[in-house]
């Protein structure tokens, strides 16, 4: 018989301001403005708890903070990249993936206030709910410390990112790229699907193809893995042929 899961409460938030890229006065001020406290309180919790405010509002502040700050931050280090190179690296940094993962280096997720039945449904560790979660903090150190403060709090909190060429390739939008290849051509990437073996155990191949450009394909557990994976191909294809490389430097 399987195990229930039980709900959690929201850990104490003091730990996560130690964890944070503050100093000590400004964790202080942080926490006794009780901006903290709404940014770690989920929609789902406000639901269960009278309708009290929760961090949407902040979240919303916070991506803007978070993309100027990231934007500022990649004109001034890369000086001779063009503007798709950019706007493709500033994409990646600031993903739901590439919060998610700044978010579980302060298990962040430990912090924020949910519903039982979020909670009960692993919402402390879905992406989003700790992506989300991040740019309300953002929003939070913002409001609470002033600008100067969360640009250098957003930099330190995004630094293990923002020059991971590493992290950049996983995070990268290849059928996007992909787009972007074959409109310059005037053309659109075609997706042809096959698929193979028992019911549960499924094996897509996908096929794309940007006619007199490029023909790949790609393998995936679902028709969308497959569609990636291909699109992959198909980049990596025609970025070696032109001799360019996929994260450019500059």
């Amino acid at each position: 018989m399987a195990r229930r899961r039980r709900s959690t409460e929201a850990a104490d938030p003091q730990k996560l301001l130690d964890g944070l890229p503050l100093d000590a006065a400004q964790a202080a001020d942080l926490q006794a403005s009780e901006l903290l406290d709404l940014a770690l309180t989920h929609r789902s919790y406000s639901y269960e708890h009278d309708e009290i405010p929760h961090n949407e509002r902040l979240e919303f502040l916070g991506d803007a903070v978070l993309q100027l700050a990231v934007t500022e931050q990649l004109y001034a280090t890369h000086p001779t990249l063009p503007e798709g190179d950019l706007a493709r690296r500033r994409a990646a940094t600031v993903s739901t993936r590439a919060l998610a993962v700044i978010a579980s280096k302060v298990d962040l997720g430990a912090y924020v206030k949910l519903g039982r039945g979020e909670d009960l449904t692993g919402g402390r560790a879905k992406a989003s709910i700790l992506a989300d979660t991040t740019e309300a903090v953002i929003g939070a150190v913002h409001l609470a410390l002033g600008q100067s403060v969360s640009r250098r709090f957003v930099l330190d909190l995004m630094r293990p990112l923002l020059d991971s060429d590493e992290f950049l390739e996983s995070s990268y939008d290849f059928k996007s790229r992909l787009q972007e290849i074959a409109a310059a051509s005037g053309l659109s990437p075609a997706y042809q699907i096959s698929e193979d073996g028992l019911e549960h155990q499924k094996v897509f191949t996908a096929t794309v193809s940007v006619e007199g450009v490029v023909t790949a394909s790609g393998e995936g557990a679902s028709k969308k893995d497959a569609e990636l994976a291909a699109a992959q191909s198909a980049v990596r294809t025609v970025l070696a042929e032109r001799g360019e490389t996929l994260i450019p430097r500059g």
